[in-house]
């Protein structure tokens, strides 16, 4: 029996579905990483990221609605794999004085990882014809960018700042 070929809208689906889980799991991972900051600036770009995350998944469904699908899950080994990294980095580092840059470091990694995925929907939906998808997409593709720049700047602070702060030998 012959199996129906793949298409780009498959695709588009599947990844759909991928990042649609990834979200969910950002969202829970940003409310502890916001909890075990110890910089009350990177603690407030975690609550806002978080929120931006929120609405993220209520665009994604939208676009699950665009496309006439239900919004379902796929399991995202990818984001899996981040998140178990950050769990180890956390009992590894945490309450330390790199605990923030440690956790700076895996937000960094969800980030373009999320870049990614969403730089690549946005693509897939231009080719398919889904503008409005499109949009939507752009919109949280920008957002991810913006939290990307912002917690490289958080880090540049703390680093230049736990710099100055060491003693000259």
């Amino acid at each position: 029996m012959p199996t129906k070929e793949k298409t780009l809208s498959d695709a588009f689906y599947e990844t759909l579905k991928d990042v649609y889980f990834a979200e969910k799991q950002i969202v829970k991972a940003l409310k502890k990483s916001e909890q075990v900051a110890q910089e009350a600036e990177l603690q407030r770009a975690f609550e806002t990221h978080r929120g931006e995350s929120m609405q993220q998944i209520e665009r994604l469904n939208q676009i699950f609605e665009l496309i006439g699908k239900s919004p379902r899950s796929k399991t995202c080994e990818a984001i899996q794999g981040i998140l178990a990294e950050m769990e180890e980095d956390l009992e590894e580092f945490g309450g330390s004085d790199s605990s923030d840059a440690v956790l700076i470091g895996t937000a960094q990694a969800i980030e373009h990882y999320e870049i990614t995925r969403y730089g690549t929907l946005k693509t897939w939906a231009a080719n398919l014809g889904l503008s409005e998808a499109e949009e939507l997409l752009d919109k949280t593709l920008e957002e991810e960018k913006r939290t990307d720049s912002l917690l490289t700047e958080i880090a540049n602070k703390l680093s230049n700042q736990r710099a100055n702060s060491q003693p000259t030998k």
